[in-house]
Protein backbone atom coordinates (compact mmCIF):
# COMPACT_ATOMS: atom_id res chain seq x y z
CA UNK A 1 0.00 0.00 0.00
CA UNK A 2 1.44 3.05 -0.83
CA UNK A 3 0.24 6.97 -0.86
CA UNK A 4 1.93 9.04 -3.21
CA UNK A 5 1.40 13.29 -3.10
CA UNK A 6 2.43 15.85 -5.49
CA UNK A 7 1.64 18.59 -7.35
CA UNK A 8 3.27 20.92 -5.12
CA UNK A 9 5.34 23.77 -5.85
CA UNK A 10 6.11 27.58 -5.33
CA UNK A 11 2.89 29.65 -6.02
CA UNK A 12 2.43 33.51 -6.44
CA UNK A 13 -0.19 35.01 -3.64
CA UNK A 14 -3.80 34.34 -5.04
CA UNK A 15 -2.38 31.45 -7.86
CA UNK A 16 -3.44 28.21 -7.68
CA UNK A 17 -2.33 24.49 -7.53
CA UNK A 18 -3.90 21.12 -7.55
CA UNK A 19 -2.08 18.65 -5.46
CA UNK A 20 -2.82 14.53 -6.89
CA UNK A 21 -2.84 11.52 -4.21
CA UNK A 22 -2.11 8.62 -6.49
CA UNK A 23 -2.91 5.13 -4.64
CA UNK A 24 -1.42 2.06 -4.87
CA UNK A 25 -2.24 -1.32 -3.62
CA UNK A 26 -5.91 -0.98 -3.14
CA UNK A 27 -8.73 0.36 -4.54
CA UNK A 28 -10.12 3.81 -2.98
CA UNK A 29 -13.18 3.84 -2.79
CA UNK A 30 -15.41 3.27 0.49
CA UNK A 31 -11.90 4.98 2.01
CA UNK A 32 -11.97 8.11 3.74
CA UNK A 33 -9.46 10.22 2.55
CA UNK A 34 -7.76 13.69 4.52
CA UNK A 35 -5.40 16.29 3.47
CA UNK A 36 -3.25 17.63 6.43
CA UNK A 37 -0.62 20.02 6.49
CA UNK A 38 2.17 21.16 8.29
CA UNK A 39 3.65 24.85 8.20
CA UNK A 40 7.36 25.25 9.85
CA UNK A 41 6.53 25.77 13.35
CA UNK A 42 3.05 24.56 13.28
CA UNK A 43 1.31 22.03 14.56
CA UNK A 44 -0.20 19.47 11.83
CA UNK A 45 -3.40 20.65 10.78
CA UNK A 46 -6.39 18.76 8.60
CA UNK A 47 -7.26 20.99 5.94
CA UNK A 48 -9.86 18.78 3.80
CA UNK A 49 -11.75 15.22 4.54
CA UNK A 50 -13.53 13.23 1.78
CA UNK A 51 -16.40 10.70 3.49
CA UNK A 52 -15.92 6.94 2.50
CA UNK A 53 -19.10 6.40 2.60
CA UNK A 54 -21.04 9.15 0.46
CA UNK A 55 -18.20 10.96 -0.58
CA UNK A 56 -19.81 14.47 1.86
CA UNK A 57 -16.41 16.66 2.13
CA UNK A 58 -15.28 19.20 4.72
CA UNK A 59 -13.01 21.71 5.47
CA UNK A 60 -10.66 23.38 7.67
CA UNK A 61 -12.36 27.16 8.18
CA UNK A 62 -9.54 28.19 6.81
CA UNK A 63 -9.65 27.14 3.41
CA UNK A 64 -13.18 26.55 3.17
CA UNK A 65 -14.66 28.53 -0.50
CA UNK A 66 -11.05 27.92 -1.68
CA UNK A 67 -9.87 24.20 -1.62
CA UNK A 68 -11.55 21.16 -3.22
CA UNK A 69 -10.86 18.02 -2.21
CA UNK A 70 -12.06 15.25 -4.98
CA UNK A 71 -11.53 11.58 -5.64
CA UNK A 72 -11.75 9.87 -9.09
CA UNK A 73 -11.66 6.57 -8.26
CA UNK A 74 -10.49 5.24 -11.98
CA UNK A 75 -7.31 6.72 -11.45
CA UNK A 76 -6.99 5.66 -8.00
CA UNK A 77 -6.25 9.56 -6.93
CA UNK A 78 -7.40 11.79 -4.75
CA UNK A 79 -7.14 15.36 -5.23
CA UNK A 80 -6.87 19.07 -3.76
CA UNK A 81 -7.52 21.99 -5.95
CA UNK A 82 -6.54 25.24 -4.39
CA UNK A 83 -7.22 28.66 -5.50
CA UNK A 84 -6.55 31.69 -4.26
CA UNK A 85 -3.12 30.51 -2.16
CA UNK A 86 -1.99 32.78 0.24
CA UNK A 87 1.26 33.01 2.09
CA UNK A 88 -0.11 31.42 5.01
CA UNK A 89 -1.16 28.20 2.81
CA UNK A 90 2.75 27.57 2.55
CA UNK A 91 3.35 23.99 4.61
CA UNK A 92 3.92 20.36 3.57
CA UNK A 93 0.91 18.71 2.20
CA UNK A 94 -0.13 15.13 3.04
CA UNK A 95 -2.68 12.61 2.09
CA UNK A 96 -3.80 9.97 4.56
CA UNK A 97 -6.73 7.40 4.77
CA UNK A 98 -7.01 3.95 7.17
CA UNK A 99 -7.72 0.84 4.81
CA UNK A 100 -8.82 -1.18 8.36
CA UNK A 101 -12.40 0.83 8.20
CA UNK A 102 -14.10 1.23 4.97
CA UNK A 103 -17.23 3.61 5.00
CA UNK A 104 -15.72 6.11 7.43
CA UNK A 105 -17.00 9.74 8.00
CA UNK A 106 -15.19 12.57 8.47
CA UNK A 107 -14.76 13.59 11.90
CA UNK A 108 -12.72 14.63 15.13
CA UNK A 109 -12.35 10.86 15.22
CA UNK A 110 -11.96 9.85 11.97
CA UNK A 111 -8.81 7.25 11.98
CA UNK A 112 -5.94 8.03 9.30
CA UNK A 113 -3.58 4.88 10.22
CA UNK A 114 -1.65 5.54 6.14
CA UNK A 115 -0.18 8.56 4.91
CA UNK A 116 1.75 9.85 2.02
CA UNK A 117 5.22 11.26 1.91
CA UNK A 118 4.22 15.05 1.40
CA UNK A 119 4.80 17.71 -1.03
CA UNK A 120 6.01 21.23 -0.34
CA UNK A 121 3.54 24.07 -1.28
CA UNK A 122 5.49 27.34 -0.92
CA UNK A 123 3.50 30.71 -2.01
CA UNK A 124 5.05 33.96 -2.29
CA UNK A 125 5.66 36.50 -4.39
Amino acid sequence: VQLQASGGGLVQPGGSLRLSCVVSGFTLDSYAFGWFRRAPGKEREGVSCIDGSDDSTYYADSVKGRFTISRDNSKNTVYLQMNSLQPEDTAVYYCATDLRYSDQECGPYTSFHSWGQGTQVTVSS
